[in-house]
Parts: structure tokens; C-alpha cells; sequence
């Protein structure tokens, strides 16, 4: 923002500790408002941030929140989910089995473009004079909106108003209006509304793509060195005020369509002139306007993409999304939008009274969930939504672990597609597990189109851990929703692949009575790569082929019909599943008697440790002023690995192995990823570090609002976001689902409130049933609220039990349960010491230092 964190705050200063809990964020320019992100003035020093942070998207279709006059900004950007080109890596020494195709999201043609001059002056921000300016994105409407008071060179007073939707309801449509009055004077007044071909044209005021440098940075997008979207066809209608372009990607062959129609509202004389190219459509709407007379634009624009159908095809698709939209009126859509969203929050709202800071950022947090998965409909969720061009639009396992909980118990619709997307990937899957002379399915760690599109395997491909992320969201969705029909005819298929892989990647050793292995492999934490027995993949693992033989023997009980179709399908041998059993009974589970703690892999404690506190602040993160090989060395982490197995197995851990796991690996975990903090704090809430977890919470809450990393200019952190759902559901409102274990309650609550609030309360979506937690000082309180039935409790005969410290609680309809608290949990003081200086088991001292080559 304008006042950006100090250093300090923006990458946790000379430790691995977030600052005390301080609103980072200038409130003199973007006030606190619960339901809306305002901005009061402009500033074209955090261009890039602002453009992410206004973002309006529905999941197949993002806006990047660039003005609309298009001459201020950092990176203008419009993209559709999944549409992307495809490119060789060029590896400096090849291998065998090395990814070999890249992918990147490709920035779709533009039609936010909507420029305004007066007597043939042009409006630009940076160097208008602003009487009034005010930016607001409303997250009950879905709708962005500016207003602006502009005093021309040549002193008349011109108030435009603009608004902003991409739609909820209508997955390819966007409605843009721009209205312009003069207030004191008559003028002429110009509107050029454009489609722009931006990611290949040097029309305007940018360079072509293939010349942008973006420096040294693995989490930008990839730029291109050839040109993108090969044009098929233009068009301006004759007969209406519509423009239109259609793009062929060069090289994946994908297809774009976009069109825009226009409406005009005054009581001025106008007339509307239209021309298009290759690269560019335009219609400049031409006024006479008389002061006090408005100007309203109306610019509805459709996009369609596919695989291979053509240009033309998909424009008639884009005719049809706006005709349609045109008869049944465009408020008609805005009022749909607007119950859309009254439903969701009604599903997913957090609610925290009392902090309105908080609050705030919390639900721009949650929207910018919806906006990357509400209708990505058959493609996955990217780990910038569809707000920007980090990581290069992939998808990544993030969304399993980070963004699926929040889908899975708040809108399992959404759940339900991303988990069809990765089954619709399966069968690349295969390949790539045969690539790597293995059985089963792999997951790719990073793709768009269901290839591996990394190009660094060491911490890439070697997370295998993807399969169990996939196989453990799968898991809790149909435990959250009972849909075992999704189950036992499709996604049992992602059980049985991965489960197949893991049995054949591990080996078994004599020790113990015999032990299962797992080698080279790498786990969530990117500074520790290839290793033997990753504690987190082989607790994943365990829990992946358990889970896999009890569907697979469930599915023979419940279903026979759909278990001889599914052994059809995979080959399946009864032999298989037993050796399943067998394996996760025997997996190897690293400990260390000696310091009481599980070793992140089998050689982690034998590296010396990395001294963050005295790490330099230019020399963070790590990753990009440290060669990898240097960070491998040593005992640090980028993000939470074992105490994230502690959050997703807990019953796996005891309560003295989950506090000194915590202990010993917090201290010298970076948070060089957002991916961390979120774990961080639910951990820190569960073994009672309560302020840890609050300030490990708020560090989480702002990082793309107060722009952390530095690099929210690329898009929302949308794991990130879909973390804080959890770390307040998770961590501070004690939820766990424990589907994975045969007895006992599935659902279990155990709340450690901050001491700083008042009350929490969120929502659950179990079997159909919507239940109200609400978590006070000194009582739980459980509500049915009834979703499906028109808010008809009564008809509602589905009661929820749930394991509350032990005890098991069970709510029915209309009968709200309060169940007394005696506390919030344990409760520490501090943060964990240091490990560095203590003694391994063979009498060798730990030592922490900083590599330096003077």
C-alpha cells in the first residue's frame, strides 16, 4: 500500500517471528469498513498491489483492478483459468524423465479499457487533478466501484463513476459501466471502449511480452520469446454497437473469443463509431454533453475459451452469453450477483465482533477464496486465482491442503469440481508415474494442462506428497458430505492409483520386526530436498494407503456392482490392497529418543543449523540470494513440514510430541513461504503459544493486504487466504475431522480463543446440514441452520454429533446446544527458545551459523 511494512514486518525481521499484532495498513487511505476494501486516494507507488487487491473475478474469469482509462499501471491483466501456451523447457543438461513442456497462463485480450477525454483532453490519474477519488470493492455485491471528480486543464468539473462485475451466476460475462457528467460547464466528450490484444501488442504503451525482464524470481510467470495469440478474426457488428476478437494460442492451440457489446444512456447528442484489427477493437462514443446531463456506458462482455474449437464458434458462444443478458436486463444479473453472494456468506462467513480491523481483512480473505474457485468448473483452482500471472497460472497441491477445507465445509459444489478436475487428470497421472518407472498415478507438483511443468525437480517433481494431499482432500470431502456416489464411480480410482504408487516407491528393511520405507523424495519444506523418510510424506503416505484399502473394501461391502467396475477400470488385485495394509502398519515414522522429536527425515538432525537471527534483512528470503545447494545444508526450513503433518494427522502425535515438535521446528522455520504461517498458528493455538498463534494469524490475515512477501503485485496468495480460513476454524475454533479414523466421533471441537477477543463464530456444512459454532470465554454454542430448506428449521430431522473435549455432543434442529468451557486450552508465555546448542545423541553440539563466503 502507500505506506508499505518496515522491512522488519515484511519478512518477520531478524527472526522467524511476526511483529507484535498492529494493523499494517494506512487507514488515513483504505478505512476500516467490515464489508468493503476502500481506497480514498490514488497513489502510483503500490500500482501493482492495488491492481491485485481490487481484483474481481468468479474462478473461469478475472479483471485485474487496473483503471479503467488503462494509462496508469504496473501489469494490466485479464485471464481465464486454464487458458494457457505451451512451451519446451530448455533444460541446460538433459535427462531422462525431466518435465519437457511448460505452460503459462496466458493474459487474455482486454476489455476493461474504457478512456475518457474532455475537449480532447485525456483523464490520467497520476497527473489529474483530483478534486474527490474514492475506490471501493463491495464484498456483498461482488461489484467494484470508483467515483471521481476530475477538474480538466482547462478548469470544468467532470464526476465519472464506474463500476465493475464479473459475474457469479454467468460464468462468462462481465458488466462494466462508466458514467460521465459535466457539472458545470458544456464540453465534448469522447468514451473509447476497447479490446486489446495486450499480451502480444506493441499498440499501445508497453512492449511486447517477449521483452519484459522479470529478473530472477522462481515465483513470477515465465515470459515468451514468440508471439502468443495467433488472430482468426475480428469483427465489428454492423447492425449493433458489438466489437470482437478470436485468438488461437501458437503453440498449445488453444482458443479465445472475446466480445463486447455497447449500451448508451443520455439525453445528449452522441453518435458511435466503430473499427477493429487484429489487435484491436474499438468504438468511441462521441458526446456534445451539456453540464448536468449524465453519459452511462453500459459494456457487457463475454469470454469463451476451449481446447481446440474454433474462433468463430466460440464468438457465436459469446453472441448468445450477451443476447441472453440483454433481454433479461443487466439489473436483473447485478440482483443475482448480489443473492449470490447473500448465500455464500450465509455459508461461510467468520465472524469476530469486536475487531473490525480483523474482520475486514478476514472476509476480503474469504471472497478472494470464491473469486479463484467459484466457477473454475472443470479446471483446477491456481495459486493466484485468476488475479494475476504469478507461478504462471499452475495449479499446485496448495489447493488441497490449503484452499479444499474451506470448499469442502462451506461449499462442497466447489469441492466436489476441483477434485473432478484432478480425476480428470489421471491419466496423465499414469504417464508420469511410468516416466519415473513407477506404478500407479504421480500428480504432477505443478501444471495447467495434467503434465509436470516443473522444470527443477529436486523441489518439484520429488514432492510425491502431492498424491497423498490429493488422496487426503478427497477423503475429507466425501466424509464431509457423504457423496459416495462421486466416490465409488470415479474417485476411487485416485485411491487405488495412489496407493499403488506409494507401495511401490517404498521399500521394506528387517529392522523392527520390519519397516517400509520411503526414499528421495522431497516434503513441503523446499530447503530440504531428496531425502530418506520425510516425515510428512511418509505420515501422508500411512495415512493415503490405509485410507485407500478401507474405501476399496468398503466399496466390495456397499456396492458391488461399482467394485467389479472399478477393478475393470484399474486391474485391481486383491493381493494389492493387503499389501496396502501392510505397509502403512509398518511405515517408518522418524523419531529421536534422544531430543524427544520426530526429524524432519532420517538425516535432518545431522545437518548443522541456519542462524536466522542473524541472517541479514537483504538476504531475505532465501531462495533468491542463496544457490539451493548452500540452503540444503542446513537445519531451515521455508515453511512448516512436520507441524504441518501435526495439524493433518493429529491423532497420529501425542500432545508432548506435538509441543516439542512445535518447539524445535518453529524457531528455525523462515516464513519465506505464505504457505506457513497459517499452519503456524494453529499449532501454536493447539499446544497454547496463544499470542504466537495470534501474531502468526495477523502475519497470515495481511499478506497480500499489507503486501508481506512483496510480491502481492503477482496475485493473491490464494492458498494463503484459504489458510486463514483454517487458521481460524482449525486453530482458534478447535474444528478437526477425524474421517480418517474408524471409532469414535468423525467430527471433534477443542477452541482456544485469543485473549484479545470476545467471541468467534463460523460455519459447517456436514451431510447437507449448516451448523453455527460460536465460540465465547466460557461456553461453546452449536446451532443447526438449516441451507437447503428455505431456512425452514423445522423440516430439517438431521442431527449433528461432534466429540467436544472427549465428551460427545449431539444438536439437533431448533435447539441450540451450549456446551460449558472451563478454558481455551493451555496457555504459554512466549515462543519457543532457539534449538541450536543442544546436544545430539552422539554427544555432538548443534551449531547455527550463517554460510558467508568471506
Amino acid at each position: 500500500m502507500t505506506v508499505e511494512p518496515p522491512d522488519d514486518e515484511r519478512h518477520h525481521g531478524a527472526s522467524h517471528v511476526p511483529p507484535p499484532a498492529t494493523d499494517p495498513l494506512d487507514r488515513t487511505r483504505f478505512p476500516v469498513d467490515e464489508w468493503r476494501l476502500t481506497e480514498t486516494r490514488f497513489d502510483s507507488r503500490d500500482l501493482g498491489v492495488t491492481e491485485t487487491l481490487f481484483s474481481v473475478g468468479n474462478g473461469y474469469l478475472g479483471l485485474r483492478g487496473n483503471y479503467e482509462e488503462s494509462r496508469d499501471f504496473a501489469t494490466n491483466g485479464t485471464f481465464v483459468n486454464g487458458f494457457h501456451e505451451t512451451w519446451s523447457i530448455k533444460h541446460a543438461e538433459e535427462a531422462f524423465g525431466f518435465a519437457r513442456v511448460g505452460q503459462t497462463i496466458v493474459n487474455a485480450p482486454d476489455a476493461k479499457i474504457l478512456r475518457l477525454y474532455v475537449d480532447d483532453e485525456p483523464l490520467q490519474l497520476s497527473t489529474a487533478d483530483l478534486e474527490e477519488y474514492e475506490r471501493s470493492l463491495d464484498m456483498r455485491t461482488g461489484v467494484l466501484t470508483r467515483s471521481l471528480i476530475w477538474r480538466t486543464p482547462s478548469g470544468k468539473r467532470v464526476k465519472v463513476v464506474s463500476t465493475r462485475m464479473v459475474s457469479f451466476t454467468q460464468r462468462h460475462l462481465a458488466v462494466l459501466t462508466f458514467e460521465v457528467t459535466l457539472l458545470d460547464a458544456p464540453a465534448p466528450l469522447t468514451i473509447s471502449s476497447q479490446l486489446l490484444n495486450r499480451q502480444d501488442s506493441d499498440s499501445e504503451y508497453e512492449l511486447l511480452s517477449a521483452l519484459v525482464d522479470t529478473g530472477m524470481d522462481p515465483r513470477k510467470a515465465a515470459q515468451f520469446s514468440h508471439r502468443v495469440l495467433v488472430p482468426v478474426v475480428h469483427a465489428d457488428h454492423e447492425d449493433s454497437h458489438r466489437l470482437a476478437l478470436g485468438f488461437r494460442c501458437a503453440e498449445s492451440g488453444m482458443t479465445i473469443a472475446v466480445t463486447a457489446d455497447h449500451h448508451v444512456e443520455t439525453e445528449n447528442d452522441y453518435s458511435v463509431r466503430r473499427e477493429s484489427s487484429e489487435d484491436l477493437a474499438k468504438a468511441s462514443i462521441r458526446v456534445q454533453a451539456e453540464p448536468g446531463v449524465p453519459v452511462r456506458l453500459t459494456k457487457l462482455v463475454s469470454y469463451h475459451t476451449a481446447r481446440a474449437v474454433p474462433p468463430r464458434e466460440l464468438l457465436d458462444r459469446c453472441d448468445r452469453t450477451l443476447d441472453r443478458v440483454t433481454e433479461e436486463g443487466v439489473a436483473e444479473h447485478v440482483a443475482d450477483q448480489a443473492a449470490y453472494l447473500a448465500d455464500f456468506w450465509a455459508r461461510a462467513d467468520v465472524e469476530i465482533p469486536g475487531q473490525p480491523e480483523v474482520q475486514q481483512a478476514v472476509r476480503w480473505n474469504l471472497f478472494s477464496i470464491m473469486q479463484a474457485a467459484a466457477r473454475a468448473d472443470g479446471a483446477g483452482i491456481p495459486a493466484k486465482g485468476v488475479t494475476g500471472s504469478g507461478y504462471g497460472g499452475h495449479y499446485f497441491w496448495d489447493t488441497e491442503i490449503y484452499v479444499m477445507p474451506f470448499l469442502t465445509y462451506t461449499s462442497p459444489w466447489a469441492a466436489r469440481n476441483a477434485l473432478r478436475f484432478r480425476h480428470s487428470l489421471l491419466n496423465d497421472a499414469r504417464r508420469r508415474a511410468r516416466e519415473l518407472t513407477q506404478k500407479g498415478a504421480l500428480f504432477p507438483w505443478r501444471t495447467i494442462n495434467g503434465e509436470e511443468a516443473s522444470a527443477y525437480y529436486a523441489a518439484g517433481t520429488a514432492q510425491y506428497h502431492i498424491d497423498a494431499d490429493v488422496a487426503y482432500a478427497l477423503s475429507q470431502y466425501v466424509g464431509a458430505t457423504g457423496d459416495l456416489d462421486f466416490l465409488h464411480r470415479q474417485a476411487v480410482d485416485i485411491f487405488v492409483e495412489t496407493a499403488r504408487l506409494w507401495a511401490d516407491l517404498g521399500f521394506w528393511r528387517e529392522e523392527n520386526g520390519g519397516a517400509f520405507h520411503i526414499h528421495g523424495v522431497t516434503g513441503p519444506d523446499e530447503y530440504t530436498t531428496v531425502v530418506n523418510d520425510n516425515l510428512f510424506t511418509n505420515v501422508m503416505a500411512r495415512f493415503n494407503l490405509r485410507r485407500a484399502a478401507r474405501a476399496v473394501r468398503e466399496l466390495g461391502e456397499a456396492d458391488p456392482e461399482a467394485y467389479d467396475a472399478m477393478v475393470r477400470r484399474t486391474g485391481l488385485l486383491d493381493l494389492e490392497v493387503e499389501e496396502w495394509e501392510r505397509a502403512s502398519e509398518a511405515m517408518a515414522i522418524p523419531f529421536d529418543e534422544h531430543l524427544g522429536i520426530h526429524p524432519q527425515d532420517s538425516h535432518f538432525l545431522e545437518r548443522e543449523m541456519w542462524d536466522l537471527g542473524r541472517t541479514p534483512l537483504e538476504k531475505r528470503p532465501l531462495l533468491l540470494h542463496y544457490h539451493p545447494l548452500v540452503i540444503y545444508r542446513f537445519q531451515v526450513l521455508k515453511q512448516a513440514d512436520v507441524v504441518l503433518a501435526l495439524y493433518l494427522q493429529g491423532e497420529e502425535f501425542t500432545t508432548e510430541q506435538k509441543k516439542a515438535d512445535f518447539d524445535y521446528y518453529d524457531p528455525i522455520t523462515t516464513g519465506d513461504s505464505t504457505l506457513s504461517g497459517v499452519v503456524q498458528s494453529i499449532i501454536a493455538a493447539e499446544v497454547g503459544y496463544h499470542d504466537l498463534a495470534l501474531r502468526y494469524f495477523l502475519g497470515s490475515l495481511y499478506v497480500d493486504l499489507a503486501d508481506r512477501h512483496a510480491n502481492a503485485a503477482d496475485g493473491v496468495h490464494v492458498a494463503s487466504t484459504g489458510g486463514v480460513w483454517s487458521a481460524l476454524v482449525g486453530g482458534f475454533g478447535g474444528f478437526r475431522d477425524l474421517g480418517t479414523v474408524a471409532d469414535g466421533e468423525q467430527w471433534c471441537l477443542d477452541p482456544r480463543l485469543p485473549d484479545a477477543w470476545e467471541s468467534l463464530t463460523y460455519r459447517l456444512t456436514l451431510r447437507g446440514v449448516r451448523v453455527k459454532v460460536q465460540v465465547e470465554r466460557d461456553q461453546l454454542c452449536l446451532e443447526i441452520e438449516d441451507a437447503e430448506h428455505d431456512g425452514d428449521v423445522a423440516d430439517l430431522a438431521t442431527e449433528v454429533s461432534f466429540d467436544v473435549r472427549g465428551e460427545r455432543v449431539v444438536v439437533r434442529p431448533g435447539q441450540p446446544t451450549l456446551v460449558p468451557l472451563e478454558h481455551q486450552g493451555p496457555r504459554l508465555t512466549g515462543e519457543p527458545a532457539n534449538p541450536a546448542g543442544t546436544r545430539r545423541a552422539d554427544g555432538t553440539l548443534i551449531a547455527a551459523t550463517v554460510p558467508s563466503g568471506d
